[in-house]
């Protein structure tokens, strides 16, 4: 029987919004349960091929997701019950399944959802720290292994490698990696954030909407991020991190025009701001403060906050921005921290004390780096070194991904 051609879109378009909204959902609940995270993903590979010959024929079921997780689980017995099979002293893990579908629903997690708990899970002891946020990033978000080692500037096939090792550790280890107990949580709660966070930019980086997945990884790692921070009201880097995704999130839609041209943050309308979004982030920085000395995702939600500060004062008080980004580097001498910190120097009236910041910057990490290119073309420009700028603009634009960006630049280029 051929399927209907109408139909078989449908069926396609539901699956890969499936995909995008509820695979890291599924992957954690598989996972969290059996306890091995690769016979999570394959089973649910299998459930995607089986809805897209299924699907087409019998039509879209009313609910995809729970479609999909029904599949999955059958394929993780039925794997079970093979493996049982073929080798008599392994775990039996039909039994260890199957024993979690009657109880799922009487279990009293303190975990509200199970991709949370998961990434506690990735953040084990016995896995290499080095692993922890890009397990979370691939197992609970969804990331390939080429979008992670972008993130972390790794090779592809070095950062699978890792990957597939923390897999097999947690495979042959599995009873040590149920669900951590409240001790364990502040030990992992640093790599949890930053996997978090880490998925956040991901969708950041789409601000015209237009990638289905990476908006879909901002909304996932906000509803993540106000949940950390309920499960953890006193640790202040919970609210930190949901302090600064939302002022970013509340910017989002200002950085492009209506013809999608990209506009820098000293130029966005501040009547586009979200101003909900901008209140919450508000409170959650009052109480990531309050939890004691600000870490790094409170300092950075702190600057966000000076900039929004904008919408009041009609301009950023960059002197304060300043000592917010001198407190920062401090706590964490990051790459990006301190070329911010040099464009806040040149914003507060010093370029010269910028650039020399920039310079003072190890140049083997920068040669590939657009924001350090970004940055140094402007200062270079504020400076009066025009040919010098329009050079570094035309570098950054050559280390641009995203066209609305590349196109700014090369007009600023041009304008030199």
């Amino acid at each position: 029987m051929a399927a209907d051609p109408s139909q078989a879109g449908q069926a396609r378009a539901a699956a890969e919004t499936a995909a995008r909204t509820a695979y890291g959902r599924l992957i954690a609940w598989l996972s969290a349960r059996n306890r091995d995270v690769a016979s999570a993903e394959d089973a649910l590979a299998d459930a995607f091929l089986s809805a897209l010959e299924t699907w087409p024929l019998r039509g879209v079921p009313e609910r995809p997701e729970a479609w999909l997780l029904a599949v999955a689980r059958r394929r993780l017995v039925d794997r079970a019950r093979r493996n049982a099979t073929a080798e008599t002293a392994a775990p039996d893990l039909v039994r260890q399944i199957e024993e979690a579908e009657m109880t799922a629903n009487a279990e009293a997690s303190v975990f509200p959802d199970e991709r949370l708990k998961l990434l506690f899970i990735c953040a084990h002891p016995a896995i290499a720290s080095n692993v922890h946020t890009p397990l979370m990033l691939q197992t609970v978000f969804g990331f390939d292994a080429a979008r992670i080692a972008a993130a972390f500037l790794t090779a592809p096939a070095a950062m699978g490698q890792r990957l597939v090792r923390a897999k097999a550790k947690i495979r042959a280890t599995r009873p040590g990696f149920g669900e951590p107990g409240r001790s364990d949580w502040p030990d992992r709660l640093g790599a949890v954030l930053s996997a978090i966070y880490a998925a956040y930019t991901a969708g950041w980086d789409d601000p015209a909407g237009l990638d289905g997945v990476r908006s879909g990884f901002a909304r996932e790692a906000i509803a993540l991020g106000r949940m950390t921070s309920a499960l953890l009201p006193g640790e202040g880097e919970a609210h930190g991190l949901l302090a600064l995704m939302l002022h970013c999130e509340a910017r989002k839609p200002s950085r492009r025009d209506m013809a999608g041209d990209f506009i820098p943050l000293s130029r966005q309308d501040t009547s586009r701001w979200d101003r909900s979004l901008i209140a919450e982030a508000e409170t959650a920085l009052r109480r990531a403060i309050e939890c004691g000395p600000p870490g790094r995702f409170a300092l950075e939600a702190a600057i966000q906050s000076a900039h929004a500060a904008r919408m009041v004062r009609g301009s950023a008080d960059w002197d304060a921005i300043v000592q917010l980004y001198d407190r920062l580097v401090t706590v964490t001498p990051a790459l990006g921290a301190q070329i911010a910190r040099a464009a806040a120097l040149a914003e507060s009236g010093r370029a010269d004390a910028g650039l020399a910041a920039l310079d003072r910057i190890d140049p083997g990490r920068v040669s590939d780096f657009q924001p350090w290119w970004a940055t140094r073309a402007h200062l270079l420009a504020e400076a009066g070194q025009r040919e010098a700028a329009g050079n570094a603009y035309r570098r950054a634009a050559d280390l641009t991904a995203d066209p609305a960006v590349r196109d700014w630049l090369l007009k600023r280029a041009a304008m030199l």
